[in-house]
């Protein structure tokens, strides 16, 4: 298994979804990916109602939000 980085398969522009991190080439949003796996869809599924993504681009949504996590949010648990 090659490596993944989330950096070749993610972008912004504020052209595109108000700059919402989307999948290059595509106003997919990576949000939207999250939610679809988290909801319990499988990458077949979300392959087969999204044709122009790849396993490589829905593993680099997971990776940007692993990132993200890491570098951004603050949990507090009161």
């Amino acid at each position: 298994m090659k490596p993944v980085s989330w950096r070749d398969h993610i972008t912004g522009s504020p052209k595109v979804l108000y700059g919402k991190p989307v999948v290059k080439g595509t106003r997919i949003p990576v949000d939207l990916i999250l939610e679809k796996l988290g909801y319990g869809h499988t990458v077949a599924d979300i392959l087969t109602a999204y044709p122009s993504l790849t396993e490589d681009s829905i593993t680099a949504c997971l990776l940007f939000a692993a990132d993200s996590v890491k570098s951004d949010i603050i949990y507090n648990a009161a």
